[in-house]
């Protein structure tokens, strides 16, 4: 049975935005290309920008206590984050580099314990996100306990090392996703939980989404995330040099805990551990469940993820349910009105701003951007224009684009305009051609006939490219490549890729385009996510939601005609479950078991988990104690049979 073990992709759901591990690939003996001339001439626009404006640079500095060296390892060994692989970024940015993004990787390459005022400090650094560290009575209240247990632990006895053994008195989550929850085990223990008592707090919804966000397409958006964190890119001037919320991920060991206290009111005042938390529900915009707080007492304003230094995304080039700038417009206002006489800001990436007029002023830049594309968009799209048309014409006013703070390094104007589009009218943009286009291989093949056969598309993409017009260069090339893809065209188009990248300010986009160059010359991945990493995670994910992803990894056309019914009965939990096809679908219901049924499946949780996360070996199925098998075997396995295996090591550029 464990060749028939289940892999829905559901632990690369828990952490599709965060597969940018610290492994790197080289190009199979092909050099990336340097900045050509039109790049060069493309990036030195940028230092029309007050480049050299050291306010932010104070500001990331400021505070410092000590730096971190070493390594962040796994327990096998395994090398999950190095200090000093940054250690690059310095100096003048070079012509591989946008040098407003290079001035962004500088400021996010301090790793380091910093004081931001007193009573609160910040690790950052060793993961994509900050672990801040409040102050209480008896003990540091832990916000946001970054991605992986090694990177939290690492973190906290570093914070330790130079600040002292306190423990910790409680633990707030911002928001509900990974990066900001999944270390959780590597700060405290259920169990140190359960017998101290300590608050976890999170806001409505928090338990919902972190175990249930991304399930459905897990493993699709964990391996588009490998583009948008440059997962397998070397850290280097013509490769990965930031991800705009900050270095790279960790990805270790994923757990969480269920919150003792959850914040259900807009605006609720609650004590921890000595301390006065104003919190604020801001869900729907950034995060689905997500949490700000002021601290009056220490005049700090904590922005979580709704505010960072730089534009975010509403909608990531990963993937995901879009997001509502409006609202996201809201949030900002209401900040405004939160802020009070808050002399520091602090999120959960990137750094802080000191100063009540520049922090309000680093909010009105926010909220305007947001509402800015929203709005633009809008009326655009009512004045007939489509997706493709508005992200060429809104473009932020000078105002707006003065800002670093508000800068595309994560988000990007032209991606978010076509989110809001998306939000409002779907992804149709009303051209009857495109309600039933041919598939893309279909069409590049049919593109490359009409002009003339695969050489005279080719010489018009070099043609295009020795003219520095490296995005009609890579369209006709795409079309090349889907339909005859010989070593030409793709080497060709991989190269254009790294020129687009070398001029991209946003980080998704370079780290995107530089990934699509190197799978061009090399092929996808060999491996997908390891699922074993977020077991800790998925113990906690509902059932229901491991069997609503089980439903839609069904091969209909197998399933054709079959009628199967199987019980599944847990017993440690004492649940059961009553699954059948009929017209081809799976359907599921909480309940007796049915005497009907072809078969009863009767296991621990545990077990379970291991089969959906696909990590079930022989010993954990057939030889388990834990796991028996009533009714018919055979339509067991014939059950089990009908539903798709996806790696998540599929083709994007290639196929």
């Amino acid at each position: 049975m464990e060749s028939r073990t289940l892999r829905l992709g559901a632990a690369g759901a828990m952490l599709a935005a965060l597969a940018s591990c610290t492994n790197t690939v080289s190009h199979d003996g092909v050099p990336p290309a340097g900045a050509a001339p039109a790049t060069a001439a493309a990036n030195r626009a940028f230092t029309a920008l007050p480049l050299g404006d050291a306010q932010d640079f104070e500001d990331a500095k400021r505070g410092l206590i000590a730096r971190p060296e070493g390594q962040i390892k796994a327990a096998n060994g395994t090398v999950l984050a190095e200090f000093a692989e940054w250690d690059f970024i310095k100096g003048e940015a070079p012509s591989t580099v946008n040098p407003s993004l290079w001035r962004h990787a500088k400021l996010n390459a301090s790793a380091g314990l910093y004081k931001v005022t007193d009573g609160i400090w910040q690790v950052r650094g060793f993961d994509i996100s900050n672990v801040t560290l409040v102050e209480g009575k008896t003990g540091w209240i832990v916000v946001d306990p970054l991605t992986a247990k090694e990177s939290a632990a690492a973190a906290m006895a570093f914070a330790r090392k130079h600040l002292g053994d306190k423990p910790v008195s409680a633990v707030v989550f911002t928001h509900a996703h990974a990066d900001h929850f999944g270390g959780v085990l590597g700060v405290v223990t259920p169990e140190e939980v359960a017998q101290r008592k300590l608050p976890i707090i999170a806001s409505e919804g928090f338990m919902e989404e972190a175990t249930s966000e991304n399930m459905m397409v897990g493993t699709a958006m964990a391996r588009r995330s490998m583009y948008q964190f440059g997962k397998n890119l070397p850290r280097s001037a013509t490769g990965n040099v930031d991800t705009g919320l900050g270095k790279g991920v960790v990805y270790g060991s994923v757990g969480i805990l269920q919150p003792t206290l959850v914040i259900t009111k807009p605006t609720e005042e609650h004590v921890v551990d000595g301390v006065r938390f104003v919190f604020h529900n801001v869900p729907g915009a950034e995060c689905p469940a997500e949490l700000t707080f002021s601290i009056p007492e220490r005049k700090a304003y904590g922005g979580a993820e709704v505010l960072a230094q730089t534009m975010h995304n509403l909608l990531p080039v990963r993937g995901a349910k879009v997001r509502d700038a409006l609202r996201w417009s809201a949030y900002m206002q209401s900040a405004l009105e939160q802020l009070g006489d808050a002399e520091v800001y602090f999120g959960q990436h990137n750094w802080p701003i000191w100063g009540n007029q520049r922090i309000a002023e680093f909010i009105r830049a926010h909220r305007d951007v947001y509402k800015y594309t929203h709005d633009q968009t809008v009326r655009m799209i009512n004045a007939g224009y489509t997706p493709r048309e508005i992200a060429e014409k809104v473009k932020l006013p000078k105002s707006l684009q003065a800002h670093f703070g508000a800068r595309g390094y994560y988000g990007d104007v032209r991606h978010n305009v076509k989110a809001v589009y998306q939000f409002y009218l779907g992804a149709y943009d009303g051209n009857p051609a495109n309600l039933d286009p041919l598939p893309p291989a279909e069409s590049g093949k049919r593109y490359v006939e009409l002009s003339g056969g695969a050489d005279k598309v080719l010489a018009a993409a070099r043609a295009a490219y020795d003219k520095g017009e490296f995005r009609w260069a890579a369209e006709l090339l795409n079309h090349l490549v889907l339909s005859s893809p010989s070593k030409e065209a793709r080497e060709l188009l991989a190269r254009s890729y790294e020129q687009m990248a070398y001029m991209a300010e946003a980080t998704t986009w370079r780290n995107s385009y530089l990934t699509a160059a190197m799978e061009l010359r090399e092929g996808p991945p060999k491996k997908g996510v390891d699922r074993s990493y977020f077991i800790d995670a998925l113990s906690q994910t509902p059932v229901e939601r491991f069997l609503e992803a089980l439903a839609a990894a069904l091969d209909a056309g197998a399933a054709e005609g079959k009628d199967l019914k199987v019980n599944l009965v847990f017993t440690d939990t004492k649940e059961s479950f009553v699954l059948w096809l009929e017209n081809s679908v799976m359907h599921h219901r909480k309940g007796p078991v049915d005497s009907s049924a072809n078969a009863t499946l009767t296991l621990t949780r545990p077990v379970f988990v291991k089969m959906m996360a696909g990590t079930a070996g022989v010993k954990d199925t057939l030889l388990s104690s834990d796991l028996k098998v009533a009714g018919s075997s055979i339509d067991l396995v014939r059950f089990f049979t009908l539903f798709d295996k996806p790696t998540g090591t599929f083709p994007i550029v290639t196929r």
